[in-house]
């Protein structure tokens, strides 16, 4: 099973590159954590929000894999713990499907490609930048991953 990690913006402080792939590397190899970072619509040219995020949804369309399991971070997602993460990604193998993540630009993630999702989770009720977003998430995942695996990562 893939994880991929589906982002608008692709330019980064090196530091997050450094961190994210920190985390990614530290995946076994049957589930894999993938970052697929999509060009953000330029936000100059008086294009709406909603022309701006529909643009930027059919880039990570076209990101992720077909027949992937679509989550969506948004702040009004459900939350989890770690101990809930870590059965929710449990579940998640047991389905099949590679899963992708998905991370809106600055205006968001496009209405419809958030009503098309599978599952909408919050990685928290703070409103985080993009660059914190990438390493949160990476962090969270293979915190849960250790936790299904009886990895000693995570301590209770």
């Amino acid at each position: 099973m893939r994880l991929v990690l589906a982002v608008v913006g692709q330019r980064m402080p090196a530091w997050v590159d450094t961190a994210y792939e920190d985390f990614a590397k530290r995946f076994p190899p049957e589930m894999r954590l993938e970052l697929k970072a999509v060009k953000a619509e330029p936000r100059s040219g008086g294009k709406t929000a909603e022309q701006l995020m529909a643009a930027e949804a059919q880039r990570l369309e076209a990101a992720i894999p077909k027949g992937a399991r679509r989550v969506v971070l948004d702040e009004r997602g459900s939350r989890l713990t770690t101990l809930q993460l870590a059965e929710r990604m449990q579940a998640w193998r047991q389905d099949g499907r590679d899963v992708a993540l998905l991370v809106g630009g600055p205006d968001g993630l496009d209405p419809a490609l958030k009503a098309g999702a599978d599952e909408t989770l919050r990685l928290s009720d703070l409103t985080l930048p993009h660059a914190f977003v990438r390493v949160l998430l990476a962090e969270g995942l293979y915190r849960a991953w250790s936790v299904s695996t009886g990895h000693p990562y995570h301590r209770e």
